[in-house]
């Protein structure tokens, strides 16, 4: 019996290498995206800090540098936090990039899996029309020889 061989697996093989890979960026771009997220949650969280502390020292007592102090830090934490925004969208859009690339190379992958479907569906067609035309062949054949049989016999 004929062995199915897809003509296009290579092709196949390396779409799949593709999908792995892409699926390895996007896994580490998401990673990537948490860290900056996380790096910015915790500036917002000094900056709240610093905030109820200048809250705190108005209230104990009215010291002049520690008040200044507090502001200063208030302001560095305010440009740490946007400097950290932008970073959060920069993998935010390579994030976005790689789920695109990844979505792409998911189809080509799934389009040539369909391929080899339906070229395993014809390979399955033809072998059954191989089967079928010589089970035909095979009757034809018994039963040519048994008219021959029975008209020697007679």
């Amino acid at each position: 019996m004929a062995k199915f061989k897809y003509r296009m697996q290579s092709i196949l093989n390396i779409k799949e290498k593709l999908e792995e890979q892409a699926k390895n960026e996007f896994a580490a771009a998401r990673l990537r995206l948490d860290e900056e997220e996380e790096k910015l949650n915790d500036l917002l969280a000094r900056k709240a800090f610093y905030e109820e502390e200048g809250r705190r020292l108005r209230e104990d007592s009215l010291n002049i540098l520690d008040l200044n102090e507090n502001k200063i830090a208030i302001e560095r934490m305010k440009e740490f936090i946007a400097i950290q925004q932008i970073e959060v969208n920069r993998a935010a859009a390579l994030l976005e990039q790689a789920r695109i690339n990844l979505t792409n190379v998911m189809q080509e992958a799934q389009i040539h899996n369909k391929l080899k479907e339906k070229a395993f569906d014809q390979f399955k067609k033809e072998i059954n029309a191989q089967e079928s035309k010589e089970v035909d062949e095979l009757t034809s054949y018994t039963y040519g020889a048994k008219l021959k049989e029975d008209s020697d016999n007679q």
